[in-house]
This record gives C-alpha cells, sequence and structure tokens, in this order.
C-alpha cells in the first residue's frame, strides 16, 4: 500500500476534461500521449497476452471497440500490430469529447480504424457488438456509480475479452512520473493531469474489492492494473 498516496484522490479534476482548456496544449497533449502510451501503458503486453491469443483463426475479422480513445495513438498500435501478425482487427473509437475527435480527424488514418462521437450507454442501445472490448485510463475517471454502469455495457458489448487498462496508485509511480514528465513532456497537459491521474487511481486491492463477479485484477510491472472481463462465447 502506498504512503504519501495512501487515500485516493476523487475531488481533484484534470485539466484536460475543462471544456475551456486552451486547445493548442490541448492538441499538444494528444500528440504527446503516443510517447507516454508507448513508454508507459503496457498496452503492448496487453495485446500479446489476450487479444492476440483470442483471434484464433486468421481467415477471419474481428472487431475491437476502444472507449475513450483520446490521441487515438492506441487504436493504430493495435491495428498495426495485428495486421504484423497477419490478423485483420478493425477497430472503432469512441470518445465523449467532441474535441477528442475534432483532433484525430487532422491524422491520416488506415482503413479499419474509425472514430465516433458517442457514450458507451449509446453503443449499448443500438445493441452492437465488438470481439474486444478495450479502453486505456478511463477506471480512475469514474466514480462509485458510474463505473459498475460502464463494466456492465462494456460486458454487454462484448464476445470475447473487456480488458480496461489503468495506472495502479503508488508513491514510486507518482514520484517516478513527475520526475520523467518534469524532462519529457512540457508546454502540455501531460505532467499536471498525468499526477492527477495516478492519485485518482485504484491499487490493485482496492479495485479487486469493487469489481463486480466475473471480472478479475491482474497487474503488469511496474505501474499498471488491467480490469478483465472474460466472456463466456469464445468460438
Amino acid at each position: 500500500m502506498p504512503c504519501l498516496l495512501s487515500q485516493r484522490d476523487t475531488q481533484t479534476t484534470e485539466i484536460m476534461d475543462d471544456p475551456r482548456c486552451d486547445r493548442e496544449r490541448l492538441y499538444r497533449t494528444y500528440r504527446q500521449f503516443r510517447a507516454v502510451n508507448a513508454a508507459l501503458s503496457r498496452v503492448r503486453s496487453v495485446y500479446k497476452r489476450w487479444i492476440r491469443p483470442a483471434m484464433r483463426i486468421s481467415e477471419r475479422s474481428y472487431s475491437l471497440l476502444d472507449i475513450g480513445f483520446g490521441g487515438g495513438d492506441i487504436a493504430r498500435a493495435l491495428h498495426r500490430w495485428a495486421c504484423a501478425d497477419g490478423l485483420r482487427l478493425t477497430i472503432t473509437g469512441i470518445d465523449i469529447d467532441a474535441r477528442a475527435y475534432g483532433y484525430v480527424q487532422t491524422l491520416a488514418w488506415p482503413e479499419g480504424i474509425t472514430f465516433r462521437v458517442a457514450d458507451v450507454s449509446e453503443i449499448r442501445e443500438k445493441q452492437e457488438r465488438y470481439d474486444f472490448v478495450f479502453s486505456n485510463h478511463l477506471v480512475h475517471h469514474l466514480d462509485s456509480a458510474a463505473l459498475p454502469a460502464m463494466l456492465a455495457s462494456a460486458a454487454a458489448l462484448c464476445a470475447r475479452e473487456v480488458l480496461f487498462v489503468d495506472v495502479q496508485r503508488g508513491d514510486l509511480a507518482y514520484l517516478g512520473f513527475a520526475l520523467l514528465s518534469a524532462i519529457a513532456f512540457r508546454d502540455s497537459y501531460i505532467q499536471h493531469d498525468g499526477l492527477i491521474s495516478i492519485k485518482r487511481s485504484y491499487t490493485r486491492r482496492e479495485l479487486a474489492a469493487i469489481a463486480p463477479p466475473g471480472w478479475t485484477v491482474e497487474r503488469l510491472f511496474p505501474f499498471r492494473l488491467v480490469l478483465r472481463y472474460a466472456a463466456a462465447a469464445q468460438a
């Protein structure tokens, strides 16, 4: 258990969540997500451990819903890794923030990746279905009422794996990111909001205590948690 961050911060908000924040710095933050996630998110390990093994039939196409796509860099990485493995993975990214959609529209995307402004509840109402439901750095944004609803929607949409990746709250994670971000990520919201994200995130014990039945919490070294739901259908 952390000492300095023994209690989860549920009150402090991130600057990026403020619709009045500076758009130029916001877009710079989206661009820097690529480097941050490549270095720290461990999504490649998530892909290799859970997503790739579930795509057993190379002749068919698989689908993935990316909730809260942000700068779109993780969707691009997942698509690239699947293509390199000779697998077909179509990715739909959704985000409730129209500014994120505006940003990804400024970039070129390969066929097979699309983005929408939508809430997961809308997707569920439309009875859409995906092989995989994925999200990065979403869990710590959700309060005690929103988290169960999000997990229920994700499970209803998923045929194979739900994988919610987030940071694990800890003193070393906080201090290490403070040092790294001060050096590498300037003139954006990366450092400020990243440190708040760590303070708002869960420990493994806390997340396991509130996870619904059927959900497990996996730890990825050094400071990542994966909230996982394996759907029954694996055809």
